[in-house]
């Protein structure tokens, strides 16, 4: 084994000599100046150990995002089953879904507003649901004329209905825009749904119904808030088109 490594170096050092100029005409000999061999080798350990580097921190945020999501699943499992239930209320009442936050919780707003439009796993009609962050007029509007705390509440003032959900995301559990939509929508007689993080802030507090991930990385937040949309977008399907007696 240390033979054949010790091969696999003295490759990889005529394989740097020949593409670093200064070395290309050194005569990879027993004579061969022992500073020079040592730069080589040198580099050639330090790509080693970056990788070796890399690959440990790697599987150090996979083994976070596991932790976390069993943490998430044993402190919220039967709050996500309560949420499958109002959802599916709503949709069979004829309701619809409106959905909102900002930077990435925006993006999964659109993300699973088109999970339930489209279709999620199975073949089945589409469903009534809105991502409040595509309309860049709107949006932009809103924030111009008024404030960009407004930009969730004024549509949901336009557009809810009661019976419908609004479904705020905010991985602080503090942004001042999906609280005001939640208020708002709580006042209008909407149910109310809040994905937050950390330790759920004020948005957490005034909801229906809420989720907490309990982290203070949002990568690892924005994880596991789409892995529960997921969920949450399964088992509607299942129970509108499948089993509804599912309990």
């Amino acid at each position: 084994m240390i033979i054949a490594n010790f091969h696999n170096y003295f490759l990889d050092i005529i394989s740097v000599c020949k593409k670093r100029r200064k070395f290309r005409r050194l005569p990879l000999t027993e004579g061969m100046p022992v500073n020079i061999l040592a730069t080589l080798l040198g580099m050639i350990f330090k790509n080693s150990y970056w990788r070796v580097s890399m690959e440990d921190h790697i599987v150090k945020i996979f083994k976070e995002s596991i932790r976390v999501k069993e943490a998430f699943v044993n402190e919220n499992l039967s709050k996500l089953v309560n949420i499958v239930e109002a959802v599916t209320a709503a949709l069979k009442a004829g309701s619809k879904i409106l959905i909102f936050g900002n930077g990435g919780s925006a993006a999964d707003a659109q993300h699973l507003a088109a999970e339930f439009i489209n279709r999620f796993v199975i073949e089945r009609p589409p469903l009534p649901a809105i991502a409040l962050t595509t309309d860049t007029s709107v949006i932009t509007s809103i924030g111009n004329d008024y404030d960009f705390s407004e930009i969730f509440s004024k549509q949901i003032r336009a557009i809810g209905q009661p019976g419908d959900i609004a479904w705020g995301i905010s991985t602080s559990g503090n942004s001042a825009n999906v609280l005001k939509g939640l208020e708002v929508a709580k006042k209008m007689g909407l149910v109310t749904i809040a994905f937050t993080g950390k330790d759920g802030g004020s948005i957490a507090k005034i909801a229906d119904l809420s989720i907490n991930v309990s982290s203070s990385v949002t990568a690892r937040i924005q994880e596991v808030h789409l892995t529960a949309g997921h969920a949450i977008c399964d088992l509607v399907d299942i129970k509108l088109f499948q089993k509804p007696d599912l309990k």
